[in-house]
């Protein structure tokens, strides 16, 4: 299933290409994609996993771009 999120805050393309390699290593997750020009993050995941996939995430982007939120889905 496809979830999408706002990456508010998100201001260096290249941390957004970091955040996709580090989210992708989650272990269920099956494809992830960062949208820097609409700030957008979409990761392909089983929705059983999705709030512990949505918790590891959250922790990557705080370490890459401490000033970037995800938010919705």
């Amino acid at each position: 299933m496809k979830f999408t999120y706002r990456l508010e805050g998100l201001h260096c393309g290249n941390c957004g290409g970091k955040i996709e390699r580090e989210i992708s290593k989650i272990k269920e997750v099956e494809s992830v994609s960062v949208i820097f020009m609409s700030q957008r993050l979409i990761i392909n995941a089983d929705e059983a996993h999705i709030d512990k996939i949505e918790d590891e995430a959250r922790k990557i982007i705080k370490k890459i771009a401490s000033d970037a939120v995800m938010s919705g889905r």
